[in-house]
């Protein structure tokens, strides 16, 4: 099987992290996974001030900690995406949050509103029922997903990059 990939986008504290997690618990069980997550505006926390790997990054370094259970690579340097995947190794399914102008099939998830600006990106929405259809015009080739049914969210991921 060749590695397929999907994305999810959508505005802050949409429940992008919560759904990425329930899907990928879902396909854990048939297929290997790697998960990239974009941070725009690094607030991220890597490391933990006064450690050991924290104070060898301080160096300037390029520093990997690596244990019988887990590697991290800790870089000062932005990694394009071809080189992430590199490092990543073999795996079926890649699942990205964020990074919208990479052209993934994509998912944008919303509570509460949609933000149209999101469209021009995706190919299918996942909403919950806080948000009301009737209030906007839906492209006809956008998907629309239930954001509390990760298995609903599976299906259309399995057929749409099984399609390419």
């Amino acid at each position: 099987m060749k590695s397929l990939a999907v994305a999810f986008t959508g505005p802050s504290d949409s429940g992008k992290t919560t759904l990425i997690l329930k899907v990928a618990n879902i396909l854990k069980s048939e297929y290997t996974l790697a998960i990239i997550k974009n941070d725009p505006s690094d607030k991220a926390i890597f490391d933990v001030e006064g450690k050991d790997s924290w104070k060898f990054a301080q160096t300037g370094a390029e520093v990997v900690v690596t244990s019988p259970t887990r590697t991290t690579l800790f870089s000062k340097h932005h990694k394009s995406l071809d080189e992430i995947i590199a490092m990543l190794g073999e795996f079926d399914f890649l699942l990205v949050e964020g990074l919208k102008t990479l052209p993934l099939p994509r998912i944008a998830i919303f509570r509460n509103k949609l933000n149209v600006d999101y469209f021009d990106c995706s190919d299918a929405i996942a909403i919950d029922e806080s948000v009301t259809l009737s209030d906007y015009t839906i492209p006809s080739h956008i998907a629309i997903l239930d954001l509390n049914n990760p298995e609903q969210v599976v299906a259309w991921i399995q057929k749409k990059c099984q399609k390419g």
